[in-house]
C-alpha cells in the first residue's frame, strides 16, 4: 500500500493520543486526543472504559486515514492493576500507578524478603506505585473480588485486548509489575506467592509477554468496524509509557532523559541490568530488548499548576514570573504535595523553606519549578549511583518541555546544554515505531533511527547562575524536611 500508516497510541494518566505516520519514513500524518477523568492521588482510580472512550473519541478525530493503518500498538502508563472476571467485565475500577493507598502492603512485601532480595531477584524495590502492592491490597481489602479475577492486565494489556481478544503484555511492562524479571525473563512465583496462596495457579491469570517484534495479533472484525480501523490491521505488542518514549526518541546508550507530566521520570537505555538495593531507581526492561533503568517522582507540573493557582496566575504567567526572579533567593520548595515515591514517603507533604515578609511572587514561582527540576535531578544522582553509565546529553520530555521556565531551569541546573522535545509526543511516537517494526518485520531501534527522531532544540544554561549551589542548597533542605 502506497503511504501504509501506522497508529501509536499513547494512553497516559489524563488522556489518550493517537498519532499516524507513514510507516517508511515517520512522517506525522494525523493526531487525535481524548480525555480521561481527573484522579487525585492518594485514591487514584479510573474506569477501564473510560480509556475505550477516549480511544475511540481519539480515533474518530483522524478517521479521514484510517483506511490506510496497517499496524496499531498500544503504549500506557505503568503499573495500573485491571482485575478482569471470566466473562470479559473488569472487577473493579483500575487502580493507577499514582495511587498510594498500597503503600502499607508495599512495606508488607519488602519486609517479608528484605529490600536486596526484591532487587536482585525483579530489580524492584516494592513502592506503592508497583502492581503486586495493589494485588495485596485488593487480598487485605477486597478478598470478595479476588475471587472472582480470571485475568490480571495492565492499561496497555487491557487494551490491547479489547483490540485483538488476546491475553498477552510486553517485557517493558511486565518489569514493572514485581512479579516478572526482566533478568530471567520469566514470572517470579516466589514473588507472587508474597501477595496471593498458590501462586503457580495465578500465573495462568498473567499475560503472555511478547518479545520486541512480536505482534500481539490483529485487530478483531467487529472492533476495527467499530473504530472504522480496515480489517487485518496487525496490533504491536505495546508496553508502557516510558519505554515507548524511549523509542520516539531514538534513545542512545549514555543520553538520559527527563520527562516532565504529571509525574516525573529521568531514565536511560542500557545493555545490561540495573539492581539497586535502595529502591531509588527501578530495574525496568525496555521494549527493544534491553534495559531501562528507572526513577519516577510524583511531583512534577502539577505542582506548578497548583502554584500558579494559589498565585492567581495561568502557567505560562508563572513561568514568566519564573524566569524574572533570579535564580538563587534562599527560597527552596521541596515539592511532595502528593507524597512521593522517590524518596519512598507516601504521607509526605510540601515544605517552603526560607519564607520571609520580602519574598515575592516571581521568587515563589521560580522556587516551585526549581523543586521539581531538583527532585528529578536527585533521580538523575540515584542512577548515577546505581551505575548507570551517561554522559553530558539529556533530553528533556514531557508537557513542561512548553515551558521556557522548565527548560530554562533544568539547563541552569544541569550545567550543560539540555535538548528540549517540546513538540513531541515521545510515547505515541514510540507505539508508531513499534507498530512499523512489527507490520515490517525490523528492530524496533532501526525503525527510530531511520525516522531521525533525536533531533530537538537545544537551550543552554545561563553562565552566571551556579547550578551546583541551587542544586546542594535543596538537597540540603529536602534532607532536613
Amino acid at each position: 500500500m502506497a503511504d501504509a500508516l501506522v497508529a501509536g497510541v499513547d494512553s497516559s494518566t489524563q488522556s489518550t493520543k493517537v498519532e499516524l505516520r507513514v510507516a517508511a519514513t515517520g512522517r506525522l500524518v494525523a493526531t487525535g486526543r481524548g480525555a480521561h477523568p481527573p484522579t487525585s492521588p492518594p485514591v487514584s482510580e479510573q474506569e477501564p472504559e473510560a480509556w475505550w472512550d477516549a480511544l475511540t473519541h481519539a480515533l474518530s478525530q483522524v478517521r479521514e486515514h484510517l483506511d490506510r493503518v496497517v499496524a496499531i500498538s498500544i503504549a500506557g502508563q505503568q503499573h495500573g492493576f485491571v482485575p478482569v472476571d471470566a466473562d470479559g467485565a473488569t472487577i473493579r475500577p483500575a487502580k493507577l500507578w499514582n495511587d498510594t493507598t498500597s503503600a502499607p502492603q508495599a512495606a508488607a512485601l519488602r519486609d517479608a524478603i528484605g529490600a536486596a532480595a526484591w532487587a536482585n531477584r525483579c530489580g524492584l524495590v516494592p513502592v506503592a506505585s508497583f502492581t503486586i502492592t495493589k494485588l495485596l491490597w485488593l487480598v487485605k481489602h477486597e478478598p470478595h473480588h479476588v475471587e472472582l479475577i480470571d485475568k490480571i492486565m495492565l492499561p496497555h494489556d487491557w487494551l490491547t485486548w479489547r483490540l485483538t481478544g488476546n491475553h498477552v503484555t510486553d517485557r517493558g511492562d511486565a518489569s514493572g509489575t514485581g512479579w516478572w524479571s526482566p533478568v530471567d525473563d520469566t514470572y517470579r512465583t516466589d514473588l507472587l506467592g508474597l501477595a496471593v496462596h498458590r501462586p503457580d495457579e495465578w500465573v495462568a491469570r498473567l499475560p503472555r509477554v511478547l518479545g520486541p517484534r512480536e505482534p500481539a495479533g490483529t485487530v478483531r472484525a467487529d472492533v476495527a468496524a467499530e473504530l472504522g480501523l480496515p480489517e487485518g490491521v496487525v496490533v504491536g505488542p505495546g508496553t508502557g509509557d516510558n519505554m515507548a518514549a524511549a523509542l520516539g526518541l531514538a534513545l542512545a546508550p549514555g543520553e538520559v532523559v527527563m520527562s516532565l507530566g504529571t509525574s516525573g521520570t529521568a531514565y536511560a537505555v542500557t545493555t545490561e541490568p540495573a539492581k539497586d538495593l535502595t529502591g531509588a531507581v527501578a530495574g525496568f526492561a525496555d521494549a527493544a530488548g534491553g534495559f531501562l533503568p528507572l526513577v519516577a517522582t510524583l511531583n512534577a507540573t502539577k505542582v506548578t499548576e497548583t502554584v500558579a493557582r494559589w498565585l492567581g496566575v495561568d502557567v505560562a504567567a508563572l513561568s514568566d514570573m519564573a524566569l524574572s526572579a533570579p535564580a538563587r533567593t534562599g527560597l527552596v520548595l521541596v515539592p511532595y504535595f502528593d507524597g512521593e515515591r522517590t524518596p519512598n514517603l507516601p504521607d509526605a507533604t510540601g515544605t517552603w523553606h526560607g519564607l520571609r515578609n520580602d519574598v515575592t511572587r516571581e521568587q515563589l514561582a521560580r522556587a516551585a519549578f526549581t523543586g521539581v527540576v531538583n527532585g528529578l535531578f536527585g533521580g538523575i544522582e540515584a542512577l548515577r549511583t546505581a551505575g548507570v553509565q551517561m554522559g553530558d546529553s539529556l533530553r528533556l520530555i514531557g508537557g513542561g518541555a512548553k515551558s521556557s521556565a522548565y527548560r530554562q531551569v533544568t539547563a541552569d541546573l544541569w550545567g550543560s546544554p539540555v535538548t528540549v522535545h517540546a513538540d513531541a509526543e515521545p510515547v505515541a511516537t514510540g507505539a508508531c515505531v513499534q507498530a512499523a517494526a512489527v507490520h515490517a518485520d525490523r528492530e524496533p531501534l532501526d525503525v527510530a533511527s531511520s525516522w531521525n527522531l533525536d533531533e530537538g532544540t537545544v537551550v543552554a544554561p545561563d553562565p552566571d547562575v551556579d547550578g551546583r549551589a541551587v542544586r546542594a542548597a535543596y538537597r540540603e533542605v529536602a534532607r532536613r524536611s
